[in-house]
């Protein structure tokens, strides 16, 4: 079937893990007869859910696309991951979402997943629709969820379905813009006198916001005048463009009723296109969507199989069909679309042409990359998506010896999918660090590494750049003297090693008088000494903050030498640094952390546990507190996964280095005794 972009729609799935978005998109498919059987995620046999590592874990892991057909209209429904560590799928599906759907359980409720869901669609300026799902288990309770719903988020919440109760079960559901009731079965059924009490509070609330949408309707309301269903759905409309009307749908996926209600609602309120949100481009301006002008795409998603690579888009402008040559605007080159298809999860089907508002893929772009803008005029590049800092990090090895370069480009290939993690080589303990969002996150993409690459990775807690310093001054000397037939090696110097503040780089000062040492080998005085600062005496990490002042030595008219001089220097090092009461340091990290208020005390009471000190509270916003805190980096490992734990997820922090600062003397012993078993190995 042929659409035109007034016949699109589309909607991502958002919510908690484990509430039954996927579930949901799996009866919305069957009952549009785009599967011929229902998927569970149990048995792992969803058309949403394909990849091998999310088939194994029992949950989405990347958004997927899931196109299918409703009352003429063509709706392209993205499923988003609900666990946190994969909200980097989420940014790129809103890019391209008109609209989104909040899924959330009867029985659960409002959960932390619920609340991002709400924050990342309010971000975007998105419309938003709530579905409470599940209604056919035991102790379901739609209307706690609603009343939930309305003390979260406010009076924008609207109930556009709601349930028939027959003691705790739920025997069907009304309809508010019809006023009509079915049964679990799709039958036609009355409305009991509690339905019928419902319906109106309900129509109350309903009518007051959408007498909110336009001043026509204002003066209908104020002049005691029900409106009209065109007009309630008019109201929904305008209502959930500017945010101020949510509606509430509810239904079981499982037991396959309420699916419909939904689609049909799809249909009537969500904007096609051409209406929703325009994108932004890179110098901030909008950039709506046109059926008109030229071709133009924007690439929001990337994959890889064994046959290649594949750009997910979205048509923002024109038709792309099959052939289109287009310019990358990142890159300046040019891309031929020569094959494009239509996702369902895994499955592509081929296709001719796209209209503008379309999802499609394209396959084999080996030089586009997720964020890119590909156009046949003059389009201005899309602004790139935003991911939260990757903050959890780990090194990788690998388990096998020689497979180091096997690791670096399966994780070059798989960041081309997943931007929201990092890779970096530490150059000071030439470890290579991943970054991502927490334990899970990481996990899966070792993972992925064995299943797609066949090299196996294990992750280890990533060293900790220490230094060293001294406390005091000492003067030492170091003589190299060295005689082995014809010329020797000799070289003699006095150094005074001090404490500095100025700078973490070593300070050197030639204080010598009369040539005592001659002034060619004062520059290999300081070269020998700059290549042992590299490595303390305690520990053997890098020495700073260190005065090296030359004051005296002598010299050998026949056997001094650069390297004799080099050599002297080092012994002076040596023994004189040993004496002047070296001490580590460690990296302080400023910490903010932002929580809501209830968590403060937790938060603060686990900052001092890590020899953290609170340096102030603010408000934040959104309901938000922020703890500015400074922490050693060493008591920093775990802190993603332990401040998920202390605030149920709802918390989040940023870090970055500010100083160093001398390890207490408690802890130095251990940090030694480690980097010492280390270098042993």
């Amino acid at each position: 079937m042929s659409y035109t972009a007034k016949d699109i729609r589309n909607i991502c799935l958002l919510g908690h893990g484990g509430d039954g978005k996927t579930t949901l998109a799996e009866d919305m498919l069957f009952m549009t007869k785009g599967s011929d059987r229902m998927g569970s995620v149990v048995d792992g046999n969803t058309v949403s859910d394909f990849d091998p590592e999310e088939i194994k874990r029992q949950y989405s892991i990347s958004s997927s696309v899931i196109p299918l057909e409703y009352d003429k209209c063509k709706i392209n429904i993205l499923d988003n991951p609900g666990f946190f560590d994969f909200a980097g799928e989420i940014v790129q599906t809103l890019r391209v979402a008109d609209a989104g759907l909040i899924v959330l359980g009867a029985k659960s409720g409002v959960a932390v997943g619920t609340e991002k869901a709400w924050k990342s669609l309010k971000d975007a300026g998105k419309p938003t629709m709530f579905y409470i799902s599940k209604m056919d288990e035991d102790h379901a309770n739609y209307y706690k969820v609603v009343e939930d719903l309305r003390a979260q988020f406010g009076n924008s919440v609207c109930p556009m379905q709601f349930p028939i109760m027959n003691g705790d079960k739920c025997v069907g559901l009304v309809d508010m813009l019809s006023h009509t009731a079915r049964d679990t079965q799709g039958n036609d059924m009355a409305l009991t006198a509690e339905a019928e009490a419902r319906y109106e509070e309900y129509l109350m609330n309903l009518s007051e916001q959408v007498a909110e949408t336009s001043e026509d309707f204002m003066m209908k309301y104020f002049d005691g005048e029900a409106f009209t269903p065109e007009e309630l759905v008019q109201g929904v409309k305008d209502g959930m463009k500017s945010r101020s009307i949510t509606p509430v749908f509810a239904g079981s996926a499982v037991a396959g009723y309420g699916t419909k209600r939904v689609l049909e609602y799809f249909v009537k309120f969500c904007p096609n296109p051409l209406e929703g949100l325009p994108l932004k481009t890179v110098d901030g301006a909008d950039l709506a969507v046109t059926a008109d002008g030229t071709a133009a795409a924007f690439v929001f998603k990337t994959t890889s199989d064994q046959f290649g690579k594949n750009s997910y888009f979205k048509v923002i402008s024109g038709e792309i069909t099959e052939g289109s040559v287009l310019t990358n605007v990142r890159t300046e080159s040019t891309e031929k679309l020569s094959n494009i298809f239509v996702a369902k999860g895994k499955n592509q089907t081929k296709v001719q042409k796209l209209c503008a508002g379309d999802i499609g893929v394209a396959t084999k772009l080996s030089n586009v990359q997720t964020g890119d803008t590909l156009t046949a005029g003059k389009t201005p590049a899309v602004a790139d998506m935003v991911y939260d800092e990757p903050y959890y990090s780990m090194a990788v090895y690998a388990k096998v010896k020689g497979q180091e370069d096997k690791i670096a480009a399966g994780l070059a290939k798989l960041n081309e999918e997943d931007r929201s993690f990092t890779v970096k080589i530490d150059k000071e303990t030439k470890e290579t660090i991943l970054s991502g969002v927490a334990d899970i996150h990481l996990g899966v993409i070792c993972a992925k590494l064995l299943g797609r690459f066949k090299v196996e990775a294990e992750l280890k807690p990533a060293k900790i750049a220490y230094r060293e310093t001294i406390k005091k001054t000492v003067e030492q000397q170091g003589r190299h003297k060295k005689q082995s037939g014809g010329h020797g090696q000799f070289g003699d110097v006095h150094i005074r090693f001090a404490p500095q503040t100025e700078t973490e780089d070593m300070i050197f000062v030639d204080e010598t008088v009369g040539g005592c040492v001659p002034k060619n080998f004062i520059p290999s005085v300081e070269k020998g000494l700059r290549n042992c600062i590299k490595k303390g005496v305690l520990a053997g990490y890098p020495l700073v903050f260190l005065k090296a002042t030359l004051f005296f030595g002598s010299s050998h008219p026949v056997d001094s030498s650069d390297m004799a001089f080099q050599t002297a220097a080092g012994i002076a090092y040596k023994e004189g640094i040993a004496k002047a009461a070296p001490t580590l340091l460690e990296p302080i990290g400023e910490l903010k952390v932002y929580v809501p208020e209830k968590y403060m005390g937790d938060i603060i009471g686990d900052v001092n546990k890590r020899r953290g000190r609170v340096m102030g509270m603010n408000p934040a916003g959104d309901g938000l507190q922020v703890v500015e805190a400074e922490v050693p980096f060493g008591e920093m490992s775990s802190y993603a996964i332990d401040l998920r734990s202390m605030t149920q997820g709802r918390g989040s922090y940023s870090m970055n280095f500010v100083r160093y600062e001398e390890v207490p003397v408690a802890d130095q012993a251990k940090i030694i005794e480690a980097a010492k078993a280390e270098e042993d190995e």
